[in-house]
């Protein structure tokens, strides 16, 4: 049996990272957890304040706005009348590490604005490319959020989820399953 352990390993890990790859999203270029490349289009933005490790302040233009990442959600450390949830503050204080005062690109994707009129987000970090939403999800900072027909990267949030999960990292460890 252990000489079958890092083959059984090895087809695990390749079958994962094709399912994280989103059905019809975009390609090569994509940026992963890992940051590869920021996509074309979108909106330039600078992050004037991170509200908390899911919200975001930015100046867009002349303009401030507030802004909601996409597909996933962070334990609540400001919202009003809501006790701070285990890891809200630490899930918060990554947010800012990633994002605070940054460059950052705004990439839309079916519907540009939520409810509350916030703008909907994939928040990719400049100059890096690094796509936040996902790194927040690796890191063990959030939970999947899906929320039809903001889609595009579900399947690669979930999966980054559940690699977190199953490693125990971030609020995994910390607050338990």
């Amino acid at each position: 049996m252990r000489r079958w352990l890092p083959w059984v390993l090895l087809v695990l890990l390749a079958a994962a990272y094709g399912c994280s790859r989103a059905p019809g999203g975009p390609g090569p270029s994509a940026t992963t957890a890992m940051g590869d490349a920021t996509p074309a289009g979108g909106r330039d933005a600078q992050v004037a304040r991170v509200v908390d490790g899911d919200t975001l302040l930015v100046r867009v233009g002349g303009a401030r706005e507030r802004v909601r990442l996409i597909g996933i959600d962070t334990p609540e450390s400001v919202k009003p009348g809501t006790p701070v949830q285990c890891y809200g503050r630490e899930a918060s204080a990554a947010t800012r590490r990633l994002l605070d005062g940054r460059d950052v690109r705004l990439v839309a994707d079916a519907e540009p604005r939520d409810r509350f009129g916030r703008l909907l987000a994939y928040v990719y970090r400049e100059p890096d490319g690094l796509l936040v939403n996902t790194e927040l999800a690796r890191l063990g900072f959030a939970r999947a959020l899906t929320i039809a027909p903001n889609v595009r990267f579900a399947s690669r949030i979930a999966a980054l989820v559940r690699a977190a999960r199953d490693a125990g990292r971030g609020l995994w460890g910390a607050c338990g399953r």
